[in-house]
Formats: structure tokens, C-alpha cells, sequence
């Protein structure tokens, strides 16, 4: 039985490289290869940063010494970092026969959370009231405990890989008791933080589409980007200009609540998601303009015009990709200058627009409007 082709969609966009021109960020660490493998197979370009791996068996008994350690100094004061984490922590004590105690502990101390999801998970675990610190960040829930007073206190803290330890050694220099237990492991493979290049390549707008394959990935996500300072920032790019992708409702869940819509397939499968981000792409982010130079595709950072490859420099292709976006309609200096993020700066709009007309086989397909901005010839 034929497959139907969505409106506006050619079967050729379909079968040949849909995805060819599209840079799109993998989080996955479990079976990765075959999400790369599929979208590589479709054109992409695949930047792949696994966001965390399961704990090595031989750590559970880690993991649970170092809960028996907590539940025996009866905390004053519980740290939750990520929502993962803390669900994980839990699911292992009562796999060691220990939930119990721990849940009695927890309950007994006052509970911190570095961000809103974490202090869900508190909530689901009906452990009462949580403080959040402001900024979602490791140092001002320090700095917070730090103006109560944590001298003589004992302090639990619940890790994940990239947690700020500079900040818990301030904990330490100020008299409190800090014991640590780390439920889940963030992955920097090959001594390299893949996870840090993902997210600045979100935020510079170098990423079209951000795929997950799990909730934990999510967090595992935040929580870098808040350790890097940029968690607004990333939330903001992936509510305005990059795609995110979830292979489920579940995973999808995290998102939502940072008010970013995910694609879900109807399939809860990889092979359904990655045709969902094709026929996406295809339809929503591939441009299309004949003009007097002839025909310009532009597909994510890819440019052709009569079917032949243009390379175009980051600052030229926006350019473009924004003049495109007018279709042949003047777009002012001003809006433009914004659009590159110039502050207004008049010579850098001029060399923009220059290096954009010496890279095009036609240099008059950027007209200048006199007094009023610029347009693709049409």
C-alpha cells in the first residue's frame, strides 16, 4: 500500500536526502548509532552529544552506602538537583531495602531544589514544602543556605555529573557537614563535554532540530545548561528557532514544562520520529524563490541556486535565509541589522551584504533599496 505524500510535499523531497542542509543535535547514549545512522542516511548533518549513561552495575553498592551514610547523620538539610536523579536515588534505596528509612530521613529534613523540575519530583514523592533558588543555579542556593546560617548543620546532596563542587566545598568552609550521593552519571565522552558544544550550538542558532529519546536526557540538559549560565538562553532558542523532538509523551514531558512544544510522533518509535522531523523539515524549513538569477533553494545551511551549491559564511546565510523569508518584500536596515544582531552598526551591514553578493553566482540578485533597505530580486 502506498504511503501519502503530506500536501505541499514532493515524493523527490521525500526520497532524495530529505534532510540534506539540516544540522540536527542528538542526546541519546543508548542505541545512538541507529537514530545517527537514519538521520545521516537522510542528508543530515548529526551532532551528537549523549547526554548520560546508566550507572555502572558495580556502583549500585556505592550508591547504597553512601544513602545508608545519610539516612544514619539525619540530615537537617536535602539538596535535590535534577528530578532524575532524586526518583533514581529513591528506586535504588528500596531495591537495597532502604527506602524506607531514606523516605523518613528526607522527610525529617528541609528540602532544596536547584530547579522546577526537581521540586516536582520533591512534591511526587510527598516530601512537603521545597525552597528553589531564584535562578535555578547551584551558587544562589548556596549563597541561600549560606545566609541561614549552616554552620554545625549537616547538608545531603543529591549530584549529577556536572554539579558545581566549588560551591559545596563553600558549604564545607562554613562549618556544615556535606555528604553526597550521586544516583546518576552525566557522560563527557573522550574527556570532551560534548553536551556544552550542543547547547552553545542551540543558542547560536547552528542547530535546527534538538531530538530526545528519554526524560532523563531532558534534565541531563538543563542541568548543564544551568552550570554553564545559559539555561534561559537555551530555553529561549528552543522555543523560537530550534526544533526539539520527542520520541514519546514521557519524554516530551520535561519540555512542555519549560513551555516548549516537542514534535511527537504517533508511533512511540525512533523510526517514526525520524520521519516526523523529515516531513517537518521538509515542509516548515525548506525555502523556495525563483527570481531573475533562477530558482533558490535554501534547506537549514545548505543554498542552491538552479540546483548548484552556494557556500555561504554563518553571517551572509542569515542574511539570506531572512531576505528569503521577505520573499522579494524590502526588508529595512534596521530589521535586518537586528536580525544579525549588529546594535545598529551600518558598516557591518554593508560588509554582510557584501561578502553575501561576491559569494552568489549573481550579485545583483541582493538589490539595494535606496533609503529603504534591501530585496532578493525577483
Amino acid at each position: 500500500m502506498p504511503t501519502e505524500t503530506p500536501a505541499g510535499l514532493s515524493a523527490l523531497d521525500l526520497a532524495d536526502a530529505p534532510l540534506a542542509g539540516f544540522r540536527i543535535g542528538v542526546t541519546s547514549h543508548r542505541r545512538s548509532r541507529d537514530l545517527i545512522e537514519a538521520l545521516e542516511r537522510r542528508g543530515a548533518e548529526v551532532l551528537h552529544a549523549p547526554a548520560l549513561t546508566n550507572l555502572p552495575a558495580g556502583e549500585d553498592a556505592v550508591l547504597a552506602a553512601d544513602t545508608r551514610a545519610i539516612i544514619a547523620a539525619k540530615p537537617d538539610i536535602c539538596v535535590a538537583t535534577t528530578a532524575y536523579g532524586l526518583r533514581r536515588w529513591c528506586e535504588a534505596a528500596d531495591a537495597a531495602g532502604i527506602g524506607e528509612e531514606l523516605q523518613v530521613a528526607l522527610g525529617a529534613a528541609r528540602m532544596f531544589a536547584l530547579g522546577t523540575s526537581a521540586r516536582g519530583a520533591v512534591g511526587a514523592l510527598g516530601l512537603g514544602d521545597v525552597v528553589i533558588s531564584s535562578d535555578e543555579t547551584t551558587a544562589t542556593l548556596v549563597d541561600m543556605l549560606l545566609a541561614e546560617g549552616v554552620r554545625n548543620r549537616v547538608i545531603a546532596v543529591q549530584l549529577h555529573g556536572y554539579t558545581d563542587l566549588r560551591q559545596l566545598e563553600r558549604l564545607r568552609t562554613s562549618g556544615a557537614t556535606v555528604l553526597t550521593v550521586t544516583p546518576h552519571r552525566w557522560v563527557k565522552p573522550d574527556g570532551r563535554n560534548r553536551l556544552s558544544t550542543l547547547i552553545d550550538a542551540a543558542c547560536h542558532g547552528n542547530l535546527d532540530v534538538l531530538t530526545f529519546t528519554s526524560a532523563p536526557a531532558v534534565d541531563a540538559l538543563w542541568s548543564t545548561a544551568h552550570e554553564m549560565g545559559r539555561y534561559q538562553d537555551l530555553v529561549a532558542s528552543l522555543r523560537a528557532s530550534v526544533t526539539t523532538a520527542a520520541v514519546g509523551p514521557i519524554t516530551a514531558a520535561p519540555l512542555l514544562d519549560a513551555g516548549i512544544k516537542p514534535l511527537v510522533p504517533e508511533r512511540f518509535r525512533m523510526g517514526a520520529l525520524v520521519r516526523l522531523v523529515a516531513e517537518h523539515l521538509a515542509l516548515k524549513h525548506v525555502r523556495r524563490l525563483d527570481t531573475d538569477s533562477g530558482r533558490i533553494e535554501l534547506r537549514g545551511r545548505s543554498l542552491r541556486i538552479n540546483g548548484d551549491v552556494v557556500d555561504l559564511a554563518p553571517a551572509p546565510l542569515l542574511l539570506m535565509r531572512g531576505l528569503l523569508g521577505a520573499g522579494g518584500a524590502v526588508l529595512s536596515r534596521n530589521a535586518l541589522s537586528e536580525l544579525l544582531e549588529l546594535r545598529g552598526s551600518v558598516h557591518a551591514l554593508d560588509m554582510t551584504v557584501s561578502r553575501l553578493r561576491s559569494a552568489l553566482p549573481d550579485g545583483q540578485l541582493i538589490e539595494t533599496v535606496v533609503k529603504r533597505g534591501y530585496r532578493i530580486r525577483v
